[in-house]
């Protein structure tokens, strides 16, 4: 009877390491996917910035424009360039400060494309209208990565938060992660008027 009980026991305990070694491997997979997609994001604001100097060039070079827009647009990218995240340190603190630098690039790019409304014959260059092609599809490709980011997050968020894992990510330290949130004012649809 002894022996049952041990050869009971020892069986519960080994389903339980495996349960557990199967629930940290999930873990582990799940937050270097998190780490990936947050590297994809990165790369596409990294392109964003890359265009913005041939940008400023082109518009500099074909229109005598408002200088203060030129600077909001230089100072945006320069303050935006210098916050970098490490993947396994994404706090939602440090998600918010590289949001909020990338949305001051955002805002500087949209006016400097509102201006360039009163410049018809900037628009009318092969040059500028490739450039604002690129960035038109690379503001694309931040969303889709955004997205993608933000859903490896809910992958992972519901490993960590589920039971038997849940456990498991208690054990070694797997805590919930934050993705990209929708921007203050984001909610409100913007005046147009003509």
């Amino acid at each position: 009877m002894k022996k049952i009980v041990i050869g009971v026991i020892a069986v519960v305990v080994l389903l339980a390491l495996i349960s557990g070694c199967n629930g940290y491997n999930k873990l582990v997979k799940l937050d270097t996917d998190v780490q990936n997609k947050w590297s994809k994001v990165e790369a596409q604001y990294q392109r964003r910035s890359d265009l913005i100097p041939n940008l400023v060039s082109t518009v500099k070079g074909a229109a005598k424009f408002e200088q203060s827009t030129l600077t909001a647009v230089i100072e945006a990218r320069s303050k935006a360039s210098q916050i970098k995240i490490d993947p396994a340190n994404l706090t939602p603190e440090n998600i918010e400060k590289y949001q909020a630098a990338q949305g001051q690039i955002g805002q500087a790019l949209s006016r400097l494309m509102v201006l360039t409304e009163n410049y018809p014959e900037l628009k009318a260059t092969q040059q500028f209208s490739d450039l604002s092609v690129a960035l038109e599809g690379t503001e694309n490709r931040i969303t889709v990565a955004r997205n993608d980011f933000n859903d490896s997050i809910q992958n992972y968020n519901n490993a960590v938060r589920s039971f038997p894992a849940n456990l498991t990510a208690g054990l070694f330290g797997f805590k919930q992660k934050e993705g990209f949130k929708a921007e203050a004012g984001a909610e409100k649809a913007p005046t147009v008027s003509f």
